[in-house]
């Protein structure tokens, strides 16, 4: 069983409350707009990581990170993007591969809206943690956290931090 910590939108921001929710976890994945090499830097002092860029990420993260992650987390097949779409509007640029080679789970960032919604059409688990940084236009800076065990992802958490000014 692993204990996933998934984030998106940090936007060069971390700070004490996500690290909380960081050590809490066994492998962290952030889906793009790092923003800060300093940001991914911190959580892998602490955890693994899992990562991909954004559209706001410079050359040094896009040399660390790819744009795809497609990857096994114990029997579970994980695909992360940045941006990716919706379920019925993905994004054309995964679409096809999406309908040809669904994974299990399916995770972008992006929209800095959190959605988790299922795909009915192409049988996987869509999920947005929506954006933990303070940049943005959204009120609740918040990530998700859940287990992988075996091929079933399970105790599927939101964390909501504080409210945006």
């Amino acid at each position: 069983m692993r204990k996933i910590l998934l984030l998106s939108d940090t936007h060069s921001h971390i700070d004490q409350q996500i690290i909380k929710y960081i050590k809490q976890a066994d492998e962290v994945w952030h889906a793009g707009d790092v923003g800060d090499p300093k940001v991914t830097d911190t959580i892998q002092q602490l955890k693994p990581l899992k990562a991909v860029y954004g559209n706001i990420d410079n050359d040094e993260i896009r040399l660390e990170f790819p744009e795809n992650n497609r990857f096994m987390c114990e029997k579970v097949d994980v695909w992360i993007t940045h941006i990716g779409g919706y379920p019925n509007r993905y994004d054309r640029r995964v679409r096809e591969e999406l309908r040809k080679n669904p994974p299990k789970l399916f995770i972008c960032g992006h929209s800095h809206i959190l959605k988790v919604m299922w795909d009915k059409k192409l049988n996987f688990l869509h999920m947005n943690p929506g954006a933990v940084g303070k940049y943005g236009f959204h009120k609740v800076r918040t990530m998700l956290r859940f287990e992988i065990d075996g091929d079933q992802i399970k105790n599927l958490e939101i964390i909501e931090l504080e409210k945006r000014a």
